[in-house]
């Protein structure tokens, strides 16, 4: 028989329709699965629908019979889901990951430079072969729109050979049907070949932002014929593409901020956001949780543009449950500048919240609850890097240039609170992990496994202490001392 636990009816609710990625547990808590999704709603309830057991393989149906709760971890992109599940299968081997593993490694891209007429390809993994990758890609259908996008528009050749000629071209359309520059006959020279790859390398290192208006184009003609999955793969290729062009040009731009171009940066946000000065005390908020109960913020805090790490502070999440983001920065809010109206502190000149419009209208509802109604608070939209400052108005976000000192403010804070908090989390995910081993061993019930966290502090010292040092710990005794240190020293050694 096979039957959906309560405790996971509980939960199916509350998942919401973002990336991220989810851990299955059996009856004993122990880690079974590790997978990512695109949609946590879509993906993990497809887990729990009667057709699906009726239509899974023996391996899928022993998985699902087996599960009894499930964590979740909203991300931001799908890329980060992809990363943060291959990190965590490495990290707790999961026994359902080894047992369906069938070498479905995400796909990258791959150039041989060294070869005479180099091509690109899709593989599934990475060696020391000196050729350069891109990846890994979030779905496999983006990878090959990007693959496809780089051939047709820099006019690569798609045949196997390693050094093509006449002959092979004999047979072959694609210079026609895919617009190949056919080096194989000499239409274009091993010189003119070998730039338009290393143009097409560039446009994928981020480099080259030119082609993205094409790639956009392409995107929206997909759309237009009604080839749904073919706009997807291109657009979530462009928005790929859009980020590693931001993120480079905040590497060579953001991370070392000098103070003229900070200050810079602060003038121009006077400016656009219209407040009476340059704002020299920035404060950032960002949220990030695992299924809603472990929820935490995190404040940083830029003076003069320049981090001030000795004002960060981590918050945990007391009030909200389930995954909502805008409730959690309303708690956020609430609580710090009732703590600075109670104490008298001088407020900042800025405070930005990482979200948009939803967190933005969170924040400042609180702030004029606590009549703080000259605050001045805006919102920092994910996705096209837009700046919303004004509730009642939606349509009208901020867009800054690409080189505008503003942004790259508003960038490295951005950035800088969104670190922060995903530090925080993970440790915070980590000894939730370590904790559920405790529920593997035999005589280990809720309360004296508190009892013996409360002792030592933590999961990592419980590992450290020897058995005498673990008799000794209240409730304990020798004989499950040994139990103890078997279980997580065996834990810790598989």
């Amino acid at each position: 028989m096979w039957a959906v636990s309560d405790k996971v009816k509980a939960k199916l609710a509350g998942l919401p329709d973002q990336p991220g990625v989810y851990l299955m547990r059996n009856r004993q808590g122990k880690i079974i699965y590790i997978g990512k999704a695109a949609s946590l709603r879509s993906r993990v309830s497809s887990y729990f629908r009667r057709s699906t057991f009726q239509r899974a393989d023996p391996k899928l149906r022993g998985l699902m019979r087996s599960i009894d709760d499930f964590d979740f971890m909203a991300l931001k992109t799908e890329a980060e889901a992809t990363l943060t599940e291959s990190r965590l299968i490495k990290d707790y081997h999961p026994r359902y990951n080894v047992l369906m593993r069938d070498d479905k490694r995400f796909l990258l891209l791959r150039v041989n430079l060294s070869d005479p007429f180099p091509r690109f390809d899709a593989v599934r993994l990475r060696k020391e072969d000196g050729a350069r990758y891109w990846g890994p890609y979030a779905s496999s259908a983006a990878a090959w729109a990007s693959l496809e996008f780089v051939e047709k528009q820099f006019g690569l050749r798609r045949c196997a050979p390693r050094e093509p000629g006449p002959e092979d071209h004999r047979h072959c359309l694609n210079d026609i049907v895919r617009f190949c520059s056919a080096p194989c006959i000499g239409q274009v020279t091993p010189e003119g070949y070998r730039e338009r790859v290393l143009t097409a390398c560039a446009f994928l290192d981020g480099e080259r932002r030119e082609f993205l208006e094409a790639l956009r184009q392409q995107m929206a003609v997909a759309a237009k014929e009604m080839r749904f999955e073919k706009a997807a793969a291109l657009r979530d290729m462009y928005l790929l593409l859009l980020k590693g062009i931001r993120e480079k040009a905040r590497g060579r731009k953001s991370l070392h901020l000098k103070r003229d171009e900070a200050r810079a940066g602060l003038a121009e946000l006077q400016e656009r956001l219209g407040l009476p000065r340059p704002p020299a005390v920035i404060e950032c908020y960002d949220i990030s949780n695992i299924s809603g109960t472990l929820s935490v913020a995190s404040r940083v805090v830029s003076v003069e543009g320049m981090p001030t790490p000795a004002r960060y502070r981590m918050y945990r999440i007391r009030t909200v449950e389930g995954a909502d983001d805008p409730a959690s920065m309303a708690e956020v809010i609430r609580r710090r500048f009732t703590r600075a109206l109670a104490e008298g502190e001088k407020r900042p000149d800025l405070v930005l919240v990482d979200g948009g419009i939803t967190q933005l209208r969170a924040a400042r509802a609180e702030l004029d609850a606590l009549g703080l109604k000259e605050q001045r608070v805006a919102g920092i939209a994910k996705q096209y890097e837009e700046i919303y400052h004004d509730p009642a108005n939606e349509s009208e976000p901020l867009r800054f240039a690409g080189d505008s000192p503003a942004l790259r403010v508003i960038q490295r804070i951005r950035d800088e609170a969104h670190r922060f908090a995903l530090t925080y989390h993970r440790k915070l995910r980590a000894q939730r992990i370590q904790e559920s081993m405790l529920d593997d061993i035999p005589g280990i019930g809720a309360r004296r496994k508190a009892r013996v966290l409360a002792h030592f502090g933590s999961v990592s010292r419980l590992r450290r202490a020897s058995v005498e040092e673990l008799a000794a710990a209240p409730d304990i005794g020798p004989k499950m001392a040994a139990r103890i240190h078997a279980a997580l020293h065996a834990e810790s050694s598989g």
